[in-house]
């Protein structure tokens, strides 16, 4: 009877720590097709609007690994709903924003919240699971979090064309109280081990990304020269230069600079940092470029990019079974490589007249690569580390894939202002092209990054095998 007990509530905090997951997942992707139409509603411009999502990506990047430990102080299951309260309560404020002030806000108390609710529920689930059923419990939990990053934008462009963009903030008002009420009464309370928080080495971090988006934001409407500009970017490099310092010299660092000692660590951030900087400024961008250039509604737009992010599905699994065999080098530099490819084939093909149908082969090529790619990475960082430092190292993973995203919609956007801009599809199409080949330099420079990752180490041979 106590088995059955405990199956159960094992399967509840799975069931309940995915749902929240999907939640905090499906909202960092959903609203990408609703982009067009909330730039048209607030009259924006796309360098406003990119805050939307940068907003969320950098709360949730650089809060990450405090929520870890926040919730590890004060209960994971406490903060855990916390979180989702937080995210919940910012939704509606998102749905209720009357202008884009309040929507960056309210995305960036949805971000913070997010970064307490992700490592938190992992945290709980390694927590609830058994060694030797953890491994399957985080399977099911990273699956349902990989298909809310599929169907999000699809999901996005058919609430906001039939019901309008707020709603697809509303949605999460009934599941976020579904999933507090659960946590509150299904979950087991936990915490972890006491740790100091690292609040210079959190402060200087966000400071440093802060100023370096501002600054490319600001760049071409000031002029790269001009006082604030070069004040931001200045401001913004001496900050990641005390970040590092600092973190090299605390007892408690927030990001322990040891373990990029490893090549496999270190190579495999770096190759994330850029790949997700191009996929998070490809799904800025290609979806806006879908409306405002080809004329199709959000909901044409989302299933247009299923091509792209369906690819995970079939590509993902592969790659992660035949990782051991070949090593994480060539899945990462060859699947990198595929995505500069398809990414820089875009570019060539972006035009107001460009049939759909011929975007087809580059965006099936561009998400194959990067769904080898992705698992590969993860597997070389999360593989470097000892089995206790593997929790710090999939934060530091997350943190710099959030920011990369950042810098990535920042770089991409710059970019697109300068060459063209969202008064006409041929304008739109102007900046679209070389924005995207700026995508594909990134993956290019990840796939560089990828090279440096170590070879396979081969099994050393017996003497048998020597000899026969």
């Amino acid at each position: 009877m106590q088995d059955i007990y405990d199956r159960r509530a094992k399967n509840w905090t799975l069931g309940i720590v995915a749902l929240a997951s999907f939640m905090m997942a499906l909202d960092a992707l959903i609203v990408t097709t609703a982009f067009a139409t909330i730039r048209q509603d607030f009259n924006v411009s796309v360098e406003t609007l990119q805050w939307v999502v940068n907003a969320y990506n950098l709360s949730f990047a650089v809060l990450l690994l405090t929520g870890a430990a926040l919730g590890d102080l004060f209960g994971r299951r406490r903060l855990f709903a916390a979180g989702i309260a937080l995210f919940t309560l910012a939704s509606v404020v998102c749905a209720l924003s009357g202008s884009a002030a309040w929507l960056i806000a309210a995305r960036l108390a949805q971000g913070a919240a997010a970064a307490l609710v992700m490592p938190l529920g992992m945290a709980i689930l390694s927590a609830a699971f058994a060694k030797e059923e953890r491994a399957r419990a985080l399977g099911i939990f990273s699956g349902v979090t990989g298909f809310a990053l599929i169907v999000g934008p699809a999901a996005g462009g058919l609430i906001s064309e039939n019901l309008g963009w707020r709603w697809v903030f509303w949605i999460n008002l009934p599941i976020g109280m579904i999933a507090i009420a659960l946590a509150l009464t299904r979950l087991r309370e936990s915490f972890g081990p006491k740790a100091a928080l690292d609040i210079p080495g959190l402060v200087t971090v966000a400071g440093a990304a802060l100023a370096l988006v501002w600054g490319l934001l600001r760049g071409n409407t000031l002029g790269w020269a001009s006082l604030e500009v070069m004040s931001a970017l200045g401001a913004g490099t001496l900050l990641a230069v005390m970040f590092l310092s600092w973190e090299m010299r605390t007892p408690a660092p927030m990001v322990p600079m040891r373990l990029f000692r490893a090549p496999a660590f270190s190579a495999g951030v770096a190759a994330s940092f850029l790949f997700y900087a191009a996929m998070y400024g490809v799904l800025f961008l290609l979806p806006q470029f879908l409306q405002t250039t080809l004329s199709f509604g959000p909901l044409g737009a989302g299933l247009r990019l299923l091509p792209w992010t369906a690819t995970l599905f079939v590509t993902a699994p592969v790659a992660g079974a035949i990782v051991n065999k070949f090593g994480e080098r060539p899945l990462v530099a060859t699947g990198l490589t595929m995505q500069a490819i398809g990414l820089g084939w875009m570019a060539m093909l972006a035009a107001p007249g460009t049939n759909y149908p011929a975007l087809v082969a580059p965006l099936v090529l561009a998400g194959i690569g990067v769904s080898m790619a992705m698992p590969a990475a993860q597997n070389a960082i999360l593989g470097s580390v000892a089995a206790t430092e593997i929790g710090k190292a999939s934060g530091i993973f997350n943190m710099a894939r959030f920011l990369g995203g950042m810098f990535g919609i920042a770089a991409m956007v710059a970019v697109f202002s300068a060459q063209g801009g969202v008064g006409s599809a041929t304008s739109f199409g102007a900046g679209f092209a070389p924005a995207m080949m700026v995508a594909a330099t990134l993956s290019l420079l990840g796939a560089c990054a990828g090279l440096a990752l170590p070879p396979r180490r081969r099994p050393a041979s017996t003497p048998a095998a020597q000899n026969a």
